[in-house]
């Protein structure tokens, strides 16, 4: 299926790695010219010369998005280079990891970082890069949450609610963009098999004495500790493929949408 991103400029952050990275590729492959924004500069070049021995255009952009002066350097670099900014991914995010954590143990500072890391930042950008999509009269907001923002799980609350509340961001934006032709949306991906991911198998396996092998990990886990209809974690390239849709053309009449990606994980309409 033609996506038709030809011509079509993209921003893609925290694509140094896992989903990120998955989706620089993939709008990349589809025809965008795609700027790769990182905190680690030799990650996010990698991901760049991937995308360039492709024979794809890929601008590295490094900087932290926890800071208005990093995310202006990251939006100045996306505008010199490419003159403007069709698609924006707001991928960057994540949290500490540890799920142990109970309300009663995360302090106030926690919830300040999680915010600046996984709501702020895609802030920045909209207010950047927003406006110069309504002037040309298209474009692309897509925000990365987590199915964690929808659990009641006791743990990784500061991450939960800041993603949460990016999904509130996202259904306002798109009620004022709309008319504009730009349309804004969620991703909510479920168990994705990223390098944490793959850190949380390991712990699995030690917690549980089972087998090292990863597939049985991710099945045990799935019926067992959380359960849920598909059996195993997701791809990166999954994830990527929805991000894809929502950044075509064929999603026009498509916006204020939350797209869950979860292998059936949440339980809630």
């Amino acid at each position: 299926m033609d996506l038709k991103l030809d011509g079509k400029r993209a921003l893609v952050t925290g694509a140094s790695s896992g989903i990120g990275k998955e989706t620089a590729l993939t709008l990349a492959r589809e025809g965008a010219a795609v700027v790769v924004a990182g905190r680690n500069r030799e990650r996010t070049e990698a991901t760049a010369r991937l995308i360039g021995d492709a024979g794809g255009r890929a601008v590295v952009a490094t900087g932290d998005l926890t800071s208005d002066e990093g995310a202006n350097a990251i939006a100045d670099i996306a505008l010199e280079a490419l003159g403007g900014i069709d698609i924006l991914v707001n991928n960057a995010g994540g949290s500490d990891g540890d799920a142990s954590r109970s309300w009663r143990d995360i302090p106030p500072a926690d919830y300040v970082d999680s915010y600046q890391l996984n709501l702020i930042a895609a802030v920045r950008l909209v207010q950047r890069l927003a406006p110069g999509m309504v002037e040309r009269g298209w474009g692309r907001v897509i925000n990365i949450s987590s199915a964690v923002g929808r659990q009641a799980m006791n743990a990784l609350l500061h991450y939960g609610t800041a993603k949460i509340a990016l999904e509130n961001l996202t259904l306002n934006l798109s009620m004022d963009l709309a008319k504009h032709g730009v349309t804004a949306n969620v991703i909510v991906p479920g168990m994705i098999l990223t390098d944490v991911a793959e850190d949380f198998l390991v712990q699995l396996r030690d917690r549980f004495g089972w087998p090292d092998d990863a597939e049985e990990i991710m099945r045990r886990y799935t019926a067992e500790v959380a359960p849920q209809p598909v059996p195993r974690f997701g791809d990166p390239t999954e994830i990527a493929a929805a991000v894809a849709f929502l950044a075509s053309p064929l999603s026009n009449y498509t916006t204020g949408a939350t797209l869950r990606v979860d292998g059936g994980m949440t339980r809630c309409l």
